[in-house]
């Protein structure tokens, strides 16, 4: 029998940090007035709904909430074999004099969050865009960093962090998959 994941953030720990985050938010943007979320698909866009509903509970205030497939804007859509599968992007409001805050699951080398930020130049000029993650990784690529941060996580190049949650997956976690571990 092999034994299961090393969990690094429980369900428990996962929604503290969101909590912590949402206060962050607000803190550093003087209350919800200001602000819009996009969540990077796919589980970027499940934090960003978490963390707008946190924001609701915490202030009152219903913060719109957009969802960014970025697919189409990776610099290495060209370079792979297979097409990308395109899905949605929704941003059903004006983001220009807004407070933008972009959510994805795990940052690593940066590159989702740039394609993510030439994206947003499409749907005008934002005040500011900031980046909240659940996980920074390290090994950064390219001059970005969160402004938010659940967890920092040291990991090797080619370990995989494996973000789970529960409206996708059927629980929340987060686990580290060390890269000579086998698929299970």
């Amino acid at each position: 029998m092999t034994p299961g994941p090393n969990i690094i953030l429980s369900d428990k720990k996962i929604s503290r940090a969101l909590t912590r985050i949402s206060h962050e938010i607000l803190e550093r943007n003087s209350g919800a007035e200001s602000i819009v979320i996009i969540g990077i698909l796919t589980r970027g866009a499940v934090l960003a709904k978490r963390i707008a509903a946190t924001i609701k509970e915490l202030e009152g205030v219903e913060v719109p909430v957009g969802l960014m497939d970025i697919s189409l804007y990776r610099d290495d859509v060209h370079s792979k074999l297979e097409q990308p599968i395109v899905q949605r992007t929704d941003i059903l409001f004006e983001i220009r004099d807004k407070n933008v805050i972009l959510i994805d699951d795990v940052l690593y080398t940066g590159r989702t969050v740039r394609a993510a930020l030439d994206q947003m130049v499409d749907f005008g000029r934002a005040r500011t865009i900031q980046l909240a993650v659940l996980v920074d990784r390290g090994h950064k690529e390219l001059p970005i960093r969160a402004d938010y941060v659940g967890a920092n996580i040291p990991t090797a190049m080619d370990d995989q962090v494996v973000v789970n949650v529960s409206e996708l997956d059927g629980k929340d976690e987060v686990y580290v998959k060390k890269a000579n571990e086998k698929n299970g």
